[in-house]
């Protein structure tokens, strides 16, 4: 989301002004950017605050702890701007022009719709992720004084179709959305009853999204999804296609010179998947494969469909295919009925295979899952203890990867200015941040070859080699042409 308010096209009015608070995954992020490109037509700029928005949204997730509490939090400090505004806005009748109007949008909104309603009426709209496409014609209705203000109804073409084909774009990275929803029905997750079923958008489409986003500047992809592996789409011969085909697609593409995705479910890396990281360089060297935990019987109680020694043998392939490949995990420790035994074989599991990062939490129920029923639930005390241990653990396989990039020359895609006068910040292949000294006008926007000098946590900083600008393919080695490796062509 840009911070700043876009200028209106001549001869039309000033723009009005949309904050969106985004919680949660890149999902939400994208979903964000998407319902800011179908509010711009009716003469919305995005800004980064909530104080003087004339439409604020939250787009909600549901994932972690108290999500829904958290919300209604942050609505009842709306309400107050709401309110304050109402009141300085009235004309001297007593009629309130340019009312805020607040949405609640996400996984919240799927979930608890009719709630939000009831307990905070300052919200004017509620809108599920598969309806934001719907927010101008609720917002008609709402300034119409009728009609309906929910809008949560699992419709994932209808509202694909509906988005405007133009997207904005904000930098040289964009998240692009391929596949909604999860047939998974794991025991501890929401995301079946607020994403719904899985569902692939078609090839074609998506190449197009792509397409506009090179052609505006766009060098790095993420293609999102809740179960991304398990992507599906319909493909130019009407047969359903897999991720890795349209990986060699969009490989294609001039200009996109870097393609990711996430997240990802073991259950779903496919043999074509894994040899499309042997063969195609513009398919970056960073995979994020969550297993959450490294019990077989804790496994089995979540419904993950794996066991340990799967995971293990997938990695390996993975890695004899791809043998620069940095892994990403999710972990939850204190999952119902978690032994030490069963922490120790995550402990275990998370040593052999060795994670360059990795999300952690402690398990906390969500309402409706399996999992919130099930007895044997583990003392908080118990399962921070475990959560710290594996942190420390994480962490130290975190910085002992970064610090094993020192005296590498890497490409590295700037995009912005750093914390500091003089720094330029970028990404590495493997998702770190770079810093380096430079001009960012000559960087920003640039893949550039780099000298790592330090690594630590969280960052990678070094020095720009002599040759400013260089091309990734000839760092990470030569780009795929072959046509015959990109069956959809581009």
């Amino acid at each position: 989301m840009t911070d700043t308010l876009v200028p209106p096209k001549a001869g039309t009015s000033a723009p009005k002004r949309l904050f969106i608070k985004t919680y949660g995954c890149q999902m939400n992020v994208y979903d964000s950017e998407r319902m800011a490109d179908v509010l711009r037509p009716l003469g919305y700029a995005t800004t980064n605050t909530a104080e003087g928005a004339d439409f604020v949204i939250l787009n909600t997730c549901h994932i972690r702890e108290r999500a829904a509490e958290k919300v209604y939090s942050e609505l009842g400090k709306l309400k107050e701007l709401k309110d304050a505004r109402a009141e300085n806005s009235k004309t001297q009748g007593g009629t309130e022009k340019n009312p805020m109007i607040i949405a609640v949008a996400g996984c919240v909104a799927q979930a608890e719709g009719e709630e939000i309603m009831k307990r905070q009426p300052a919200v004017d709209l509620v809108v599920g992720p598969q309806a934001y496409h719907q927010l101008p014609e609720l917002l008609t209705r709402t300034a119409r004084a009728r009609g309906e203000r929910i809008g949560a109804d699992f419709a994932p073409d209808e509202k694909f179709d509906a988005l405007p084909a133009e997207r904005g774009v904000n930098g040289y990275s964009a998240f692009l959305t391929v596949q909604e929803g999860c047939d998974k029905f794991c025991t501890f997750c929401v995301v079946p009853y607020t994403r719904g079923a899985e569902w692939s958008r078609p090839v074609a489409a998506i190449l197009a999204e792509a397409r506009e986003l090179s052609a505006k500047g766009v060098r790095e992809v993420t293609l999102l999804g809740q179960n991304v592996n398990a992507y599906d789409g319909e493909g130019p011969d009407g047969k359903p296609s897999t991720l890795a085909r349209l990986a060699y697609a969009l490989a294609e593409i001039p200009g996109l010179d870097r393609i990711r995705y996430t997240t990802s479910h073991p259950n779903d890396m496919s043999d074509d998947l894994i040899e499309a990281h042997r063969d195609l360089d513009v398919l970056m060297p960073w995979l994020h494969l969550p297993v959450q935990s490294g019990s077989d019987r804790i496994l089995r109680l979540m419904n993950r469909k794996h066991g340990r020694q799967k995971y293990f043998d997938l990695i390996d392939r993975i890695r004899e295919a791809r043998p620069d490949m940095a892994l990403s995990g999710d972990f939850i420790v204190g999952f119902p009925g978690e032994t030490d035994r069963d922490f120790d074989e995550t402990m275990d599991l998370v040593r052999r295979v060795t994670y360059a990062s990795a999300f952690s939490f402690m398990y906390s129920p969500r309402p409706g899952t399996p999992a919130s029923g099930m007895g044997a639930q583990v003392p908080a005390e118990i399962s921070r203890q475990r959560l710290h241990a594996l942190q420390a653990l994480l962490f130290e396989q975190q910085t002992a990867f970064n610090q094993s990039r020192v005296g590498m020359t890497i490409p590295v895609l700037f995009e912005g200015r750093g914390k500091f006068d003089g720094h330029v910040t970028g990404r590495s292949p493997w998702l770190q941040s770079v810093y380096v000294d430079g001009v960012a006008d000559q960087l920003i926007g640039r893949i550039v070859p780099v000298k790592i000098e330090s690594g630590g946590l969280k960052s990678l900083s070094g020095r720009l080699v002599e040759t400013l600008v260089a091309p990734v393919a000839s760092v990470l080695g030569a780009s795929v042409s072959d046509k015959e490796k990109a069956p959809y062509g581009a």
